[in-house]
């Protein structure tokens, strides 16, 4: 898995296609998406026409998408999958994640809500048993490599230890003000990788972008902040997914170089503490809208 990702959250269809296209050309092999993007055809569609051209192979890209939380029960999951995989219209996929480790009620609405707006979640699911299900797609020849995204070490732990297949990668949010060490300790230890998203703050007013660290490395090495902050995330041992929705931007989080160690030590002494998105507690992403 190429250590930098494209992440897939892009609203637009139209400009799904566009920025899918761009990062494919600038030089990402790794994308990351998800059923609850709902663009998964779009993303698709932008990589078929680039694979048309004879100009990257299958084998030379990574792809990604996620379980959503309303197909956790294990007869859900495989059909699941294989929606997914017919949107990006590939024959396999090299990663699927669980999205979150919550269960939602199972049907066709993303965010089931109560009359009270309250989600309604499915108590009749562990995490292990979508597992199995999980494992099972790779048992078939399905997927390459599973995992999980959201989640919290004490509740991967004790999957860890259940798994016959364990997970490889884990996604969360990471960056400067969300390092998630004791996590990313357990991975390196667990050969997981741990795969950061949200690395420059997610917009966030003041962020990581803004920190007075990272401008004055930016300053010193001659590169954006922007790239500061995903060298940073590579060289602490972490994978990292970026989004960019022109051509421009996709290159200069592409091409990004390596930073000094007293500069990663720099960045590790920030105190400020934040947590963008709140789906680690109830299972609802707090980057995508609500809809059903």
């Amino acid at each position: 898995m190429p250590a930098l990702g494209f992440g897939t959250l892009i609203p637009d269809p139209a400009e799904t296609r566009s920025a899918t296209t761009n990062a494919l050309r600038v030089g990402f092999r790794h994308f990351d998406c998800a059923e609850r993007y709902r663009n998964e055809r779009e993303v698709g569609e932008a990589l078929q026409a680039e694979l048309a051209t004879g100009a990257i192979a299958r084998e030379d890209v990574f792809i990604t998408t996620k379980l959503w939380n309303t197909n956790h029960r294990p007869e859900r999951v495989e059909p699941a999958f294989e929606a997914s995989r017919e949107r990006l219209g590939i024959s396999y996929m090299d990663l699927y994640l669980i999205h979150t480790p919550y269960a939602f009620q199972p049907g066709d609405n993303m965010e089931p809500r109560d009359q009270s707006g309250n989600i309604i979640y499915d108590r009749g699911v562990t995490l292990l048993e979508t597992w199995r299900a999980m494992e099972s797609l790779v048992e078939h020849g399905k997927c390459r490599a599973i995992g999980l995204s959201d989640v919290v070490l004490e509740s991967l732990a004790p999957l860890y230890e259940a798994a016959r297949i364990k997970p490889a990668v884990v996604q969360v949010e990471s960056h400067p003000y969300l390092p998630q060490t004791e996590l990313l300790e357990f991975c390196k230890e667990k050969g997981i990788v741990l795969l950061a998203f949200a690395p420059l703050g997610h917009g966030i007013r003041l962020g990581p972008l803004e920190d007075p660290a990272v401008l004055a490395i930016a300053r010193q090495t001659s590169l954006t902040p922007a790239q500061v902050l995903l060298a940073w995330a590579i060289q602490r041992g972490t994978a990292v997914l970026t989004t960019a929705n022109t051509l421009e931007r996709a290159r200069e989080n592409f091409n990004i170089s390596e930073i000094p160690e007293a500069a990663v030590d720099e960045i590790n002494r920030i105190q400020t503490r934040s947590r963008l998105n709140s789906v680690v507690e109830t299972g609802v992403p707090g980057f995508i809208a609500r809809g059903g």
